[in-house]
């Protein structure tokens, strides 16, 4: 199956080590993410920084090593913009939207812990714990 990994996602798995980053790192399914998702992630270094007790520096190693572990493929927004407007008419949130257009591109699902996506109808939406059960 293939799946769009949500931010959330991500950052449950670098916060610590728990059963996201384990179904992330032996995941049998085709996984991707916006290409911004990288500068999303630098955005927020201080903030995991802090919540993780780890140095900024270890942080961004660990996000490529998730990256690459996990086989995560990122995708250049040219490649999905055509859905934008799509995904923004769906999207409960302007920060969902890149991943939406995304799952829209590819025909695939999402992988995100934000229940307000499981509001839209459009894009299916699993959890973690729906992500084990498959």
């Amino acid at each position: 199956m293939q799946l769009v990994v949500d931010a959330n996602v991500l950052f449950a798995a670098l916060i610590k080590d728990s059963i996201t980053r384990r179904v992330l790192l032996v995941s049998i399914h085709d996984l991707y993410l916006p290409e911004f998702s990288v500068i999303e992630f630098k955005n927020h270094l201080p903030e995991l920084s802090e919540k993780t007790g780890l140095a900024q520096e270890e942080l961004a190693l660990l996000f490529e090593r998730l990256i690459e572990k996990a086989g995560i493929k990122l995708v250049p927004f040219e490649d999905f913009k055509s859905k934008k407007n799509q995904a923004q008419q769906i999207a409960p949130d302007k920060d969902d939207v890149a991943y939406l257009a995304l799952a829209l591109h590819l025909h695939c699902g999402l992988w995100s812990n934000d229940k307000a996506l499981k509001s839209q109808k459009t894009v299916e939406v699993f959890s973690t714990a729906e992500i084990l059960n498959k």
